[in-house]
C-alpha cells in the first residue's frame, strides 16, 4: 500500500493496491478459517506484525532498527511468548 501511494502513475498504483488488498484478504483468510483462541491469536499477530512490519521497513524503506526500537521490540516477542505459552481456562 505504502509504495502504492508514492507511485506517480496511475496503473501501477492500482497494481500495488490489488497486491495490497490480495494479500490482507489471504492474511484475513488464514487467521479465520481454524478454530484458534482469539486471544491467543491476537498475541501472536501482534509480534509477528511487528516483527514482519521491521523487516520490510529495513529491507525495503532502507529503515535501520534504532536500540530503543529493538529493545521494545524484544519486550513485544517476550509478551507473545507469555500468551502463546499460557495454558487456556
Amino acid at each position: 500500500m505504502r509504495v502504492g501511494l508514492h507511485k506517480n502513475l496511475i496503473w501501477q498504483r492500482l497494481l500495488f493496491f490489488v497486491l495490497a488488498g490480495a494479500v490482507l484478504f489471504a492474511y484475513g483468510a488464514t487467521v479465520n478459517a481454524p478454530p484458534w483462541n482469539f486471544g491467543k491469536l491476537m498475541g501472536i499477530y501482534v509480534v509477528f506484525f511487528f516483527l514482519i512490519a521491521q523487516l520490510i521497513s529495513w529491507l525495503v524503506f532502507k529503515q535501520t532498527p534504532t536500540i530503543p526500537l529493538c529493545i521494545g521490540g524484544a519486550l513485544i516477542v517476550v509478551g507473545g511468548i507469555v500468551v502463546s505459552a499460557a495454558k487456556a481456562q
